[in-house]
């Protein structure tokens, strides 16, 4: 697997152990904490905390790509990013700084503003564009696998084989990538995305598999309705829930968890490098 990625600002992104990525909301309609944040100093406050509690990415959305979230326009999206990103890249210049975003003159601006990592939850497929600019700016791309778009994906989704499907979602996206002398390839394979219940269970079971891609491998399970429709949770009272799906994930290959909650989900990757790395007492 791919160990270390160089990024734009000198920086290696390391994967020899697996890393947490906090979540950063910037939108007043995401599913959990859509408009906590509302000002750049409660924004660079939550980046500092969730920095010392082990986040080594910081991820930025400023838009929501829940079930049917509202159509946010690049210019919009961009006008919510700007001062976070900047004031971001001022106070912390040694974390990592994704954004996420499927649009490619967002992530033009993100990356001339100093980000290091590009999350396209459509896999470059809602803008066709994006492979191209990652690919020119050689830039950590977390490539994602959706059907449909966050309007449409949860409308009755469909496979014959989602472990085969979405796994050959990613080779061809490999194929392209390679194509353009681009390989700084990060895959999520979406939980929730287009994907029913048991869709998002059959990919977790089978997570492992994606790793013989040879890339990083993300899971982003925090608090979403895969755990609350088993136990009956809501996003606000998943955390437990949040945190069992986490330990499978490493378990089962992933290096990266995106997350809302950063201690939890450090304290849980701690535990098992320690598991790991124990030998068995006589």
């Amino acid at each position: 697997m791919h160990k270390t990625y160089p990024t734009n600002n000198g920086k290696q992104l390391n994967f020899e152990k697996a890393q947490v990525m906090a979540i950063i909301n910037l939108t007043p309609d995401s599913f959990y904490d859509g408009g906590m944040l509302s000002t750049v100093p409660d924004i660079l406050k939550s980046v500092e905390k969730k920095n010392q509690e082990g986040a080594t990415i910081i991820d930025l959305g400023a838009a929501s790509s829940k079930p049917n979230a509202e159509i946010v326009t690049v210019a919009e999206e961009i006008d919510r990013l700007r001062l976070p990103l900047i004031e971001i890249r001022k106070q912390f210049p040694d974390i990592f700084i994704s954004v996420d975003t499927f649009h490619s003159q967002v992530a033009q601006f993100a990356i001339e503003e100093g980000a290091d990592i590009i999350n396209d939850i459509s896999g470059g497929e809602i803008d066709t564009k994006m492979i191209d600019l990652v690919a020119k700016y050689q830039i950590p791309y977390i490539l994602m696998h959706m059907k449909g778009t966050p309007q449409t994906m949860q409308n009755n989704p469909h496979y014959d084989d989602v472990v085969k499907e979405v796994f050959n979602f990613f080779i061809s996206k490999i194929e392209k990538c390679k194509a353009l002398g681009f390989e700084k390839l990060i895959f999520d394979v979406g939980f929730g995305f287009g994907k029913t219940l048991e869709h998002n269970y059959q990919l977790l079971k089978n997570l492992n598999k994606f790793s013989d891609l040879g890339f990083p491998i993300l899971a982003g399970l925090s608090r979403k309705s895969m755990i609350n429709k088993v136990i009956q949770t809501t996003p606000q009272t998943s955390l437990n829930g949040t945190t069992v799906l986490n330990t499978i994930a490493l378990q089962n290959g992933a290096t990266i968890l995106r997350v809302h909650d950063v201690k939890e989900a450090q304290q849980t990757i701690d535990l098992l490098e320690f598991y790991k790395h124990t030998g068995n007492l006589s």
